[in-house]
């Protein structure tokens, strides 16, 4: 299969659901990893473009580390709105990924870019199949399935399923680890609340939901047209 997770800013997936990813990528499937804005404000000393140029390459170094493939749509930080050339930029990351699966920003998230980010890729799931809603890329054949992944923290979401990620916790870890500009960012900011600590608190509160060391949680979209039932990976409880 083909899995795209779709982020509002560098480090977003991989908080969120870089664990699934890696079960994943070990399994064998392709992973995508889409990002749609560039984190061209959170620094407290860089200008926009230079801290743009450094998230850049540390989400290729996060992707690098399970051998995901980077979509970078380049919007700017805190910026993103639902309109027809973003629109267009994520249906050609969908058209580009070709998912059976997708993982997205939920509507109950704090964050304006996460939920905007979720309301484009939900808008933007069927036009990718749309042969006449040209954009640079040809339409995919099939329509992806789609999941809500988890909030910051797991504040106002509750799952209605959970992929046991202990296994892969090292890499996730990893993974998050490769953001150190966000890192320094949400100390400076956030006073001294590390990236790993935040991400190791709700994935052991989740595994615990499950009586496993660490997971992540998932809520399934529930729209037209359906797409089937998935059982995506051991102990995801759809």
């Amino acid at each position: 299969m083909n899995i795209l997770a779709i982020g509002a800013h560098p480090d977003d997936i991989e908080m969120q659901c870089a664990g699934t990813l890696a079960l994943y990528a070990r399994m064998g499937h392709k992973v995508f990893m889409g990002i749609a804005t560039n984190g061209n404000v959170g620094s407290p000393d860089l200008s926009r473009d230079q801290i743009a140029a450094v998230r850049l390459k540390e989400a290729e170094a996060a992707c690098d580390v399970i051998g995901a493939e980077l979509i970078w749509m380049d919007f700017d930080d805190e910026w993103l709105f639902n309109n027809r050339p973003t629109r267009s930029r994520f249906i050609d990351a969908i058209r580009q990924a070709k998912p059976d699966v997708m993982f997205i920003h939920g509507p109950t998230d704090y964050h304006p870019d996460h939920r905007i980010a979720g309301q484009i890729c939900e808008d933007a799931r069927i036009p990718s199949s749309v042969r006449l809603v040209e954009t640079t890329l040809p339409h995919v054949e099939q329509i992806p399935h789609l999941f809500y992944m988890d909030n910051p923290a797991g504040i106002d979401f509750q799952p209605e399923a959970y992929v046991d990620i202990s296994a892969v916790i090292d890499i996730k870890r990893e993974m998050l680890l490769k953001h150190a500009s966000q890192d320094a960012w949400l100390r400076a900011i956030y006073d001294d609340a590390s990236i790993t600590d935040l991400m190791e608190t709700n994935a052991a509160a989740r595994g615990a939901a499950i009586s496993v060391a660490y997971a992540e949680g998932f809520r399934e979209v529930k729209t037209f047209p359906r797409t089937g039932s998935f059982s995506l990976l051991p102990g995801f409880g759809i």
